[in-house]
């Protein structure tokens, strides 16, 4: 669910007395510290599943009751090289133990794949928060490639933050070790393992994840169980290394809705929703002419489900003619749409 409400709380570095003052609590060798809210922020290459990433923990996060607001941030359609800043992919997530309506400005926690992710959002994290870093790409041509002349884990200037260096890739093959797959196939799990440690580090729950991974890849089991295997990895490596002593724990939203069947609502989802609603209010057959491109295209997506509201879809070969085809259907009679993204046409 999205978040309604903001609270007074809330301030642009996206610290609070309550989480500076956070109470810690025992919890075997590791200790639990309360908060009562946390900004977390994905970011990699835009290959390297980010923003499946964000929307599982946001999933879960919803299921578990906190109230949330998210921020994805996607790159050009058409990719620049590998490990460069323009390519970048980031989604971010703001949720607490009450109401909020904002994603947040400042993260508290920072998960960087490679060096342009750490380049690329260094500047929005304030001091003290947590950076966890993929120290298998921070090769000194990676590095280079985005502007270091030094490497950044090493060199002092991540001093004023908490600095976890975990080697993804490398453990995430080794936990894939026993299936059937290629290096390069089983390092596309390594945001599973990520996901599998920032999910120990704030209790998030686990079934709701392995269900979907059964769900997604139900024709490649293989496929399936290893990201199940990475996933649960990440998890063990955050309740066994001594690099994480801490794990969090946000309880539900105090105004937590009843319990029943919610919806996880998106943007385009509400705006094509919205248009729906406007064509039935004004008696008009509602046309869409669109060009598909990330991320508008989940609204050509879900207009297309809605043929019995009188909503005509058209998919043109490029913008332009998206555009064109709308137009004709405005003079037409018809409640005409167009939506696109990308860097064709501003």
């Amino acid at each position: 669910m999205t978040s309604q409400v903001s609270s007074p709380a809330e301030q642009a570095d996206g610290t609070d007395e309550t989480v500076v003052g956070a109470q810690r609590e025992p919890a075997g060798a590791k200790d639990v510290r309360r908060l009562d809210r946390v900004i977390i922020r994905f970011a990699g290459d835009s290959g390297d599943g980010m923003q499946l990433t964000g929307d599982r923990f946001t999933s879960e996060t919803a299921s578990f009751g906190n109230d949330l607001s998210t921020l994805p941030n996607f790159p050009a359609e058409i990719r620049a090289p590998a490990g460069t800043l323009p390519g970048v992919s980031s989604f971010q997530l703001h949720f607490a133990d009450h109401d909020i309506l904002t994603p947040g400005d400042a993260p508290n926690v920072l998960v960087a794949m490679n060096p342009a992710a750490l380049k690329a959002n260094i500047g929005d994290m304030p001091r003290g928060a947590e950076i966890i870093v993929n120290t298998d790409e921070f090769t000194k041509r990676a590095m280079q490639k985005v502007g270091y002349d030094s490497d950044p884990l090493r060199d002092g200037s991540l001093d004023g933050y908490h600095l976890h260096p975990v080697p993804l890739t490398t453990l995430t093959v080794e936990a894939l070790k026993e299936f059937d797959l290629t290096r390069k196939e089983a390092e596309r799990s390594k945001n599973m393992f990520a996901l599998g440690l920032l999910s120990w580090m704030y209790h998030r729950p686990t079934e709701g994840t392995e269900k979907f991974l059964r769900s997604k890849f139900a024709k490649k089991p293989d496929i399936a169980e290893a990201n199940i295997a990475a996933f649960r990895a990440g998890w063990n490596f955050g309740e066994t290394t001594e690099d994480f002593a801490v794990s969090y724990e946000v309880a539900p939203a105090a105004s937590a809705f009843p319990p029943g069947v919610y919806r996880n609502i998106s943007g385009n989802l509400a705006l094509a929703y919205g248009l729906i609603a406007a064509s039935r209010q004004a008696d008009l057959p509602l046309f869409l002419g669109s060009y598909p491109i990330t991320p508008a295209s989940d609204i050509l997506h879900e207009l297309s489900r809605h043929k019995n509201f009188g909503v005509r879809t058209f998919q043109a070969e490029d913008e332009i003619a998206g555009i064109g085809a709308a137009l004709g259907a405005a003079f037409g009679g018809s409640l005409a749409v167009t939506t696109t993204s990308g860097p064709v046409w501003p």
